[in-house]
């Protein structure tokens, strides 16, 4: 499993339900890594979607409410169901994609994580857990650096070497 997000300096990734940036080429990245793949989220980021589910992918939602429908998505409701879900997919082809909250609960699951890092801290109240603090993963591979609306970024792969 995989997750794959875009932080601020501070690991900050969201503000009032949505995203801190206006990154055309993070997008791009992030659909060129999820597209035929699996995506897991949780129920409030599914519902921030401008268009659900996440098309040409197999949408995954986790959510506590036993009562949440999500059309064209799998709702789960516990890590146990969640995995079990999983199962019948290569390991390697699922992303975590938001929020917070489901980012945090499985980072340590995953092996590998697809990090836009943005060189600018901002007004958040969204936060996950700062990766480069973890003992377990590492900084693999970084892109250069890139700039587009104002803003620099890279594209950082980071491995964790002991997945749960």
């Amino acid at each position: 499993m995989n997750l794959i997000v875009a932080v601020s300096g501070d690991f900050a990734i969201g503000k009032d339900n949505d995203l801190l940036f206006n990154l055309p080429s993070d997008l791009k990245y992030f659909k060129e890594k999820t597209i035929n793949k699996v995506v897991v989220m949780g129920e409030r980021t599914y519902m921030s979607l401008p268009k659900r589910p996440l098309k040409n992918r197999i949408n995954i939602v986790l959510s506590s409410n036993p009562e949440f429908v999500a059309d064209g998505a799998k709702v789960v409701h516990s890590l146990e169901e969640l995995f079990l879900e999983l199962k019948q997919y290569d390991s390697s082809d699922v992303y975590v994609c938001g929020g917070a909250s489901v980012y945090n609960l499985l980072m340590d699951y995953c092996t590998y994580a697809y990090v836009t890092k943005v060189d600018k801290i901002v007004p958040a109240d969204t936060y996950i857990n700062n990766i480069d603090k973890k003992e377990n993963w590492k900084l693999v591979s970084q892109s250069e650096t890139m700039e587009e609306n104002d803003l620099k970024f890279t594209f950082c792969l980071y491995k964790n070497f002991e997945v749960k």
